[in-house]
């Protein structure tokens, strides 16, 4: 009888174990509104993020991004500006995914800030349709897209998946992202692409100097520095480089880490070894650009080799990448970053 009860108390600690595991794991659900073209993704009922496809934006964005905790880790301008925003690069909103040079059209640069004149050297992201929602610990949200030019010509067909799922310090966003040639494409290596990230103003590098930078048509923006003392962010990369000397270098995983209040707060991307030119170049800025861009060869490497995509009417390609979003005492480890990099990998 004795070893019975034994036996009961322990499969009913494990059962209590299991349900408090169970329960750790936020449940996802959407909230859907076709009139403002945008879909909310709650965890636990508290908003982590929305997809955003409004005609007044120049492609798709997940904005903003929210940690467990409630505090945003993507810059407020130019959609709800904080106090104190940097207003640099209005093109830069949320998570968004798209490629500086595409059939000579520049998808990245795009936003309200390009003169009319001008606007025929630019291409743009228009969402046509949601093509699934489900809700769960794994929650599902899919997307079809064209890559158009401002006639509204395609050139690509894009399907995207994201699968959202968390706990009570972290969220994960996999991102799968296929592309399909509506006539033929040419992605001709560029230094600004593909899955690109707007730091919020608390996770930017210090930095001492104002920066300058000048897109692919000659338009230029002057960073400052000097002066602000909000930023608290640094970058590790996976094979070990930190801060600005992770800009151009190659790696599995990244990660901008910093203080946000009481929190310790990190924001990692992880690129998946079926992408295209694997393991990806960090476009990593001081300044809070935290881009994954594989095809920016000929700049990351100072023109030592290149790396252009070319796809013949109908072919596709697709990529991967998990973003993964902590908070809490501590920042994501090495070790853990690793194990979650492995784990993506097998997918």
């Amino acid at each position: 009888m004795m070893v019975k009860l034994k036996m009961l108390g322990s499969l009913a600690f494990a059962a209590i174990v299991s349900s408090a595991s169970f329960a750790q794991e936020a449940t996802v659900t959407f909230k859907k509104s076709d009139q403002q073209k945008k879909v909310d993704v709650l965890m636990n009922g508290e908003l982590f993020t929305t997809l955003m496809y409004p005609d007044t934006l120049e492609k798709p964005v997940l904005y903003p991004l929210v940690t467990a905790g409630g505090t945003p880790v993507t810059r407020g301008f130019p959609l709800d500006p904080k106090p104190d925003d940097p207003t640099d690069h209005p093109h830069h909103i949320g998570l968004w995914f798209n490629f500086e040079n595409l059939n000579g059209l520049d998808f990245w640069n795009n936003s309200y800030a390009i003169p009319a004149a001008k606007k025929s050297e630019y291409g743009w992201i228009r969402t046509d349709r949601i093509t699934e929602t489900k809700n769960g610990t794994k929650g599902i949200l899919a997307y079809h897209a064209n890559w158009t030019n401002q006639a509204k010509e395609v050139i690509l067909e894009e399907t995207t998946r994201l699968e959202f799922s968390g706990n009570a310090s972290q969220r994960v966003i996999d991102r799968v992202t296929t592309l399909k040639a509506a006539q033929d494409a040419v992605f001709t290596d560029a230094k600004d692409g593909m899955l690109g990230l707007r730091l919020a103003h608390e996770l930017q590098m210090p930095s001492v100097k104002d920066e300058k930078f000048t897109d692919s048509k000659g338009i230029e923006t002057i960073v400052k520095g000097g002066t602000d003392k909000i930023p608290t962010g640094n970058y590790l990369s996976s094979e070990g480089k930190t801060g600005d000397a992770v800009w151009s270098t190659r790696g599995s995983w990244c990660k901008v880490y910093g203080k946000m209040g009481a929190d310790s707060v990190s924001v990692a991307i992880i690129d998946h070894p079926k992408n295209p030119n694997y393991p990806t170049f960090w476009h990593a800025r001081g300044y809070g650009l935290f881009a994954a861009n594989p095809l920016g060869e000929k700049i990351f490497t100072n023109g030592a080799s290149t790396k252009n995509l070319s796809l013949k009417k109908g072919e596709s390609v697709t990529f991967r990448y998990r973003v993964v979003i902590s908070n809490g005492a501590g920042t994501l480890s090495t070790g853990r970053l690793n194990t979650m990099a492995g784990d993506f990998a097998k997918r």
